[in-house]
């Protein structure tokens, strides 16, 4: 079955916002060696690691909170937890300026979501009191910074790099005083055509250089709490949607993998859909799946095709989901009676599963 691009020329206009941000998803990690850890706690977030900075890399001094001392000249490494179904996420307009949005979908639902996804444009600050108040809602903060009109060759050259200091900065500090993991992405759905960074708008070379100086930034800067999401779009080749392939990065500059993919019709399954793409990601890695971005047309029967989206999550046994519960080319929102009850009976299973 041929699949259509879930890019924004297939399901969502561009967001009109102060920040001018328009949609998009990605992600990443970063790897120490078990002897550089010198301790280990249990937090809401994930695990926190306190260890000694590399000799090649020079680290700011970061503040942590009383529970996790003052660690100066050291990494607060927070390693969110990589459990098949365990996450349910959603992104909903009206986020980063509040968290009003995604309690009202909870409302709505009766289901707690713990992943809270945002869009970040090009020189977007990290938006610190958001995020805190997703961690007092007990969920993950999740950015996909997007990079349009940013020329990647000025990237590889750190032609950015007081930005990107700035932002990973922000969060290192935000891990260090909460606690709290962060996912972060970049360019997602860079295998499509319709974003400029992507698919014969950057070579997949230039992509996957950028993508690594980035996530040397970070690290540079002591932001070892973030989470670093690759972000693909499903595979549609005779739509000129590729394998991701060409632009993998390598496991060292990423933690987990992202799929955006859509339901249009009611005939389509989770195999169908997800599946091609997950096999041609296990050819790359065995990094964690999350599918990043998702929803179900409303005349695609939302209450069937919930039901299948978490039973292929389950059976391919990957990370959870993020529902893009927002109004596009397709109506993406959850809606009536039907459906809620389908994503409450599949938050159930989740938390079985969990359990």
């Amino acid at each position: 079955m041929t699949m259509p691009p879930s890019g924004p020329a297939a399901h969502r206009p561009l967001r009109s916002s102060r920040q001018g941000r328009r949609l998009n998803r990605s992600i990443g990690r970063g790897l120490l060696s078990a002897a550089m850890v010198v301790a280990i706690a249990t937090v809401t977030a994930g695990v926190i690691h306190v260890v000694a900075p590399s000799n090649s890399v020079q680290q700011p001094s970061i503040d942590g909170p009383a529970t996790i001392g003052t660690f100066s000249h050291h990494h607060v490494v927070i390693t969110l937890p990589a459990h098949t179904a365990s996450y349910q996420g959603a992104f909903v307009r009206g986020v980063p300026e509040s968290y009003a949005p995604i309690r009202a979908l909870e409302d709505v639902t009766g289901v707690h979501l713990n992943i809270a996804l945002y869009y970040s444009s090009w020189y977007e600050r990290f938006q610190s009191a958001f995020a805190t108040g997703v961690k007092d809602n007990g969920a993950v903060p999740f950015i996909q910074i997007e990079p349009t009109n940013v020329r990647f060759a000025a990237i590889v050259a750190g032609r950015y790099d007081t930005y990107l200091e700035t932002f990973a900065t922000a969060v290192a500090s935000y891990g260090a005083k909460t606690g709290q993991g962060v996912i972060i992405g970049f360019g997602h759905e860079m295998n499509g055509y319709w974003y400029p960074w992507g698919y014969r708008h950057v070579a997949p070379a230039l992509f996957v250089s950028a993508w690594r100086h980035i996530v040397d930034v970070f690290r540079q800067q002591g932001a070892y709490n973030v989470a670093w999401l690759w972000t693909v779009n499903i595979i549609a080749t005779p739509r000129g949607v590729p394998s991701p392939a060409a632009w993998w990065p390598g496991d060292s500059y990423v933690t987990w993998v992202g799929i955006d993919g859509y339901y249009y019709k009611s005939s389509w399954t989770f195999a169908s859909l997800f599946g091609p793409t997950i096999k041609a990601i296990r050819a790359l890695t065995l990094d964690p799946i999350l599918i990043a971005e998702t929803g179900v047309a409303r005349t695609a029967d939302q209450p069937a095709k919930i039901a299948d989206l978490f039973a292929g999550i389950h059976s391919y046994g990957l990370l959870g989901f993020v529902w893009f519960n927002a109004d596009g080319v397709r109506d993406w929102r959850l809606s009536g009676p039907a459906a809620f009850a389908a994503f409450r009976r599949g938050a159930k299973t989740f938390q079985r599963l969990a359990s």
